[in-house]
């Protein structure tokens, strides 16, 4: 009994022990290998994107410039505008921008107290107008046009790229607030249309604009009108809340605007009428002849009595500003 049992058991175990030892070895995986190469590559790629990254430039919060002091600026590239006029590029630090309110400018003199002097020896202060937007990085813009009689308008067209300038600012001139007029005319004559499209600039890509500007813009002949591409790209881009009037004192052959001088019948056919009262602004900004012709002589800084073309034509110290 005993042997049977033990060749039953052999009989059982020997197949079971043959089985075990004829099996194939058993394969090891690749999952732990393509987990980790897959992690190297993820890793590195993650490096590489967060180096190349653009950083984020965290946001602006005060001006390059200063109000209360004259700060020295490198004027990085001048660009010629027309027989008279050019554009001088100031560089601004840290790709900064100007940051300068709607209806502000600034004031300039030589970097050398000796370099620009009046009659009684005293440094040339003159304000400008930046034609650059107030957000534009890196760079400050001033259109400006040399007369022989301007001291500092041929100080610095006499500038070569990388002499420096003095600028303090900006000096606010009006607290203009969006759609608070229905109608705004703007008046504008020689070099005296910066503001006047500082202005423009500022409001017309507002969305919620609904304020309509109509311009009148003289000057002595065609050559002279500055910005003219500028602001017609305005009246095309905007026609329904912009337009334009070009007018001529030496006309062309062939020109077929306005020629002349501003007159009451040319501002009763462009500008909104008096009437309209608090819904109406008229800014001006030109040669002292023209503002007095206009609107009456300023009174140094201040704005002076309404006098004038718009006066006759009835409109208020309340709806006009001269800048």
């Amino acid at each position: 009994m005993s042997f049977f049992r033990t060749a039953v058991s052999r009989s059982i175990r020997i197949p079971a022990a043959r089985s075990y030892a004829t099996a194939p070895a058993k394969k090891s995986s690749n999952l732990p290998f393509i987990f980790l190469t897959a992690g190297v590559a993820a890793g590195a790629a993650y490096w590489y994107l967060d180096q190349t990254k653009t950083p984020v430039k965290p946001k602006q919060e005060k001006s390059p410039l200063d109000p209360d002091n004259f700060i020295d600026f490198k004027l990085k590239k001048v660009v010629p505008y027309n027989h008279n006029s050019a554009s001088f590029h100031f560089e601004l630090p840290n790709d900064e921008a100007s940051l300068i309110p709607i209806t502000s400018c600034l004031v300039v003199k030589a970097s050398d107290p000796e370099a620009s002097k009046d009659a009684k020896g005293k440094p040339v202060i003159r304000p400008y107008t930046p034609v650059s937007r107030s957000d534009h990085p890196g760079e400050l813009v001033l259109l400006i046009k040399r007369y022989e009689t301007g001291v500092m308008s041929k100080y610095i067209h006499s500038l070569k790229e990388g002499d420096t300038l003095a600028i303090k600012g900006p000096i606010p001139k009006f607290p203009y607030k969006a759609n608070e007029f229905d109608e705004i005319a703007l008046i504008g004559g020689g070099s005296g249309i910066t503001p006047l499209y500082q202005l423009l600039i500022h409001a017309l890509p507002e969305k919620e604009n609904k304020t309509k500007f109509k311009l009148i813009y003289g000057n002595v002949t065609e050559d002279d009108i500055l910005l003219r591409k500028e602001l017609d790209e305005l009246k095309a881009k905007y026609p329904n809340n912009f337009d334009v009037v070009y007018l001529l004192d030496r006309p062309s052959p062939g020109w077929t605007g306005p020629t002349g001088f501003v007159t009451a019948d040319l501002i009763k056919q462009h500008v909104a009428p008096a009437d309209l009262k608090e819904k109406v602004k008229v800014f001006i900004c030109g040669p002292p002849a023209q503002v007095a012709s206009v609107a009456g002589k300023k009174a140094g800084m201040k704005q002076g009595e309404i006098g004038g073309i718009l006066k006759e034509l009835g409109y208020t110290e309340e709806q006009v500003f001269k800048f």
